[in-house]
């Protein structure tokens, strides 16, 4: 990649090109488009059971950077722009990133050997990796099929043992091989019980192919307390487990969701066991970047050299039992940003938890639907693009562009903004109109959407503002805020 090219994709100013492309060669300086600087080393956490000093920013593998300098999310079918992830694990590694967490099913198969390629140019001892069973289909939930998805993880990573091995997605419910739909428990019952793979998995941690045996949990909050139960009775042991944890799902994450549970409950459960806790998700997929612009006035005012995401990474480090925040950081300048954000650490104050937990209330309020964008939905049968179709709607909310009163005077601008915008980033043959309830989504989400029902919902509304009528989209009444 020429240097024009590799300054263009971090998309900083020119007076600070120099220092941030130093960082990458060798020098210490970090810059980013924050006025903020780092004022020490990467703040780390020490594991319990290992010893293992790991950096409270981790990098999430999920989101790597593909050719023509858009992100997966943009042009999922892209080639991974293998030269900007050595880049960037470069540069994460020489400012203190030392965990990096993949899996075999992110960017469609390809994270575990781009990971691997990026990595394997450092010390083994530089580094520590986390990857996970990643069993969701019903023709990998034999034993064997365990065995090889693990084995394969080793060679794409190009590793000899994985430091943080994961079962993924407990909880989730799945469609069996015939399409039955099965709840969370059965769903883990047959990935992980039934098949033996668990036993299987603690065998190789003794024989030292995983140091650390985990799981990551969605949904089904009967799983989560059983595995908690397992190792409360010594039937099995968990070194370290991954919630979603942010300063909106403390409180609402059941009330966005009903088949969600409120971080609240999750972090509090591993805490008063000692078990650490690794962080997904402290932006939500995003959504607490990009919030209402009052609300980002409001940050500002408080805060004006940080970002809003900074205020969300400040947050999710500040619980003493997290071990590590997952990033995906799919572009440099937001790498470089979340690096001055953990060196070091400044933690949440009272005052500042208190503003945060208002925000919440205002976001939730905001009765936007509560998709990450992990494209766990994707593809669609139908050519549907699901995440953009969502993002697009969320979007349209936190600008004011929602339609809800036609003798309104910002009716006309806010039903133009709508409808131009959804052709402008949904083709028209991949909208919602296009659903035909089938269904095959909703089981691969981790935020449990109804997706066939948000998509009739969104269809309707968009379909109203055409004929110059403007039905909402159902949506939850307000509720008193949390304290």
């Amino acid at each position: 990649m020429e240097r024009r090219e590799f300054l263009k994709r971090l998309g900083i100013g020119a007076a600070a090109t120099s220092a941030v492309v130093a960082s990458c060669t060798g020098k210490k300086e970090i810059t980013s488009s924050s006025t903020r600087q780092a004022i020490g080393p990467m703040t780390t956490r020490r594991n319990p059971a290992t010893g293992d000093e790991v950096s409270l920013l981790g990098y999430g593998m999920m989101r790597l950077p593909v050719m023509g300098g858009v992100s997966g999310r943009e042009n999922p079918d892209a080639d991974i722009d293998q030269e900007m992830v050595n880049r960037q694990v470069d540069y994460a590694i020489e400012h203190g990133v030392n965990y990096f967490d993949t899996s075999p099913a992110y960017c469609q198969g390809r994270s575990e050997t781009a990971t691997g390629i990026a990595l394997s140019r450092h010390k083994r001892s530089e580094y520590f990796i986390a990857t996970k069973l990643s069993n969701f289909s019903p023709n990998t939930w034999s034993r064997q099929a365990g065995q090889d998805m693990f084995r394969n993880s080793l060679k794409y990573l190009k590793v000899e043992y994985v430091d943080y091995l994961l079962l993924h997605g407990t909880g989730m419910g799945a469609a069996d091989a015939d399409g039955n739909q099965l709840s969370g428990m059965e769903a883990f019952e047959q990935r992980y019980i039934n098949n033996g793979i668990l036993d299987w998995l603690v065998e190789q941690k003794r024989a030292g192919k995983i140091r650390n045996l985990g799981f990551s949990y969605h949904g089904d909050i009967d799983v989560f307390n059983l595995l908690l139960k397992w190792h409360d009775e010594g039937r099995y042991h968990w070194d370290f487990v991954q919630i979603e944890l942010n300063y909106l799902d403390w409180w609402w994450a059941d009330e966005i969701n009903p088949r969600n549970t409120d971080a609240k409950y999750l972090y509090e459960e591993l805490a008063k066991r000692d078990i650490p806790a690794v962080i997904m998700e402290p932006l939500l997929g995003g959504r607490l970047a990009n919030v209402p612009d009052p609300i980002v006035a409001r940050m500002k005012a408080r805060r004006p050299e940080d970002s809003v995401a900074t205020w969300a990474f400040r947050y999710a480090g500040s619980f003493d039992k997290v071990l590590t925040v997952l990033s995906g950081m799919t572009y440099m300048e937001n790498l470089v940003e979340n690096c001055i954000t953990y060196s070091s650490l400044e933690p949440i104050t009272k005052e500042e938890n208190d503003f945060l937990m208002e925000i919440s209330n205002e976001i939730y309020n905001l009765k936007t639907i509560p998709c990450n964008e992990c494209n766990y939905c994707m593809p669609c049968p139908y050519g549907l693009n699901i995440p953009a179709i969502f993002s697009h709607y969320n979007k349209c909310i936190k600008e004011g562009n929602i339609p809800e009163n036609r003798k309104s005077p910002e009716y006309a601008r806010q039903r133009r903004a709508f409808l131009i915008g959804y052709d402008r980033s949904v083709p028209r043959l991949r909208q919602a109109n296009h659903c035909i309830g089938c269904g095959q989504c909703s089981p691969h989400c981790p935020q449990r959407i109804d997706i066939p029902n948000e998509m009739r919902k969104i269809d309707v509304f968009v379909e109203g503002l055409k004929r110059n009528n403007h039905p909402m989209p159902d949506g939850k009444p307000e509720i008193a805020p949390k304290a």
